[in-house]
């Protein structure tokens, strides 16, 4: 079977949000979010911090991060604000919310991320095929910039190349598995133009990062997985989807207990930086080193 092919198995066995998550505000999406403990952007967060913490260091300069699979803005939310994505989850899901148009929504979440003070010192371009999603993360000041495009099926705009060629970061915490290397392929070009950025990847334990890696290794970078931790993204929707997801870990030759057998979605970090920022300090020296 290809790697495209696992991918969309994989996938078909996972609940489908589609119909939630194009819409003209986060209320609905992040409603069903929350009911499932959905939780990798926050668990993400002091990762990501630590990468640009120490990007500033060595770059001396504002950090640009590309998010991939951005939606409505999560991790923009969370990396430029002091708050928690239970916060976020408490905000979006006031009862005096209920039953305001997007609109409306749009003017008080402009307030309420104004409201939390000044923004960290980076700036985020989101990039997903959501177009609703990009536009209400860039009117509520979320995204610096919002690219809506498919890159799994189109190429870069020019504009858009432009756009990228500086970014310091690139960051995802769940869409490898829609994101396949087909998307890294079209993106790197435009992102090394200038310094070559660090990428940073939440995977879904059950997809290989294998052919994203070499097409990484091809470029330049190497990448290294965080040994022995996985990360939390949230509970199963039903015991089908337990059951499909235990299935495909199975085939793959991936153990699920004390794990996924136990009823969560759990992620592993991989990291890819260019050869010598690796050979520099392994991941290990650099997340002690952040600490």
């Amino acid at each position: 079977m290809s790697g495209d092919a696992a991918f969309e198995e994989i996938n078909e066995a996972k609940v489908n949000m589609d119909h939630i998550y194009n819409q003209d505000d986060p209320r609905r999406y992040f409603g069903e979010l929350e009911k499932l403990g959905y939780a990798i952007p926050g668990v993400a967060k002091p990762i990501f911090q630590q990468l640009i913490s120490h990007l500033q260091r060595i770059r001396n300069d504002t950090v640009r991060v590309l998010d991939l699979g951005c939606s409505y803005g999560i991790n923009a939310a969370l990396l430029k604000h002091n708050v928690s994505l239970g916060e976020l989850f408490e905000h979006w899901g006031q009862k005096k919310l209920e039953g305001a148009t997007s609109e409306e929504i749009i003017a008080n979440d402009r307030h309420f991320f104004a409201d939390l003070g000044e923004p960290e010192d980076i700036e985020v371009i989101g990039l997903d095929l959501a177009k609703n999603a990009i536009a209400y993360a860039e009117d509520v000041g979320l995204l610096d910039e919002g690219i809506a495009l498919n890159l799994e099926t189109n190429l870069l705009s020019s504009m858009a190349e432009e756009e990228l060629a500086s970014v310091d970061l690139v960051a995802s915490t769940g869409c490898v598995g829609y994101v396949t290397e087909k998307s890294f392929e079209r993106l790197l070009p435009a992102i090394t133009q200038g310094q070559s950025p660090w990428m940073g990847n939440f995977v879904l334990r059950m997809f290989p990062f294998d052919t994203i890696e070499e097409t990484l290794n091809d470029w330049g970078y190497v990448t290294e997985k965080l040994e022995d931790q996985t990360f939390f993204q949230r509970r199963f929707a039903s015991t089908l989807e337990q059951d499909q997801m235990l299935e495909q870990l199975s085939d793959q030759g991936i153990d699920p207990t004390g794990l996924e057998a136990e009823g969560d979605l759990l992620a592993e970090f991989y990291l890819s930086r260019p050869i010598k920022d690796a050979a520099e300090m392994p991941i290990a020296s650099l997340f002690h080193a952040c600490t």
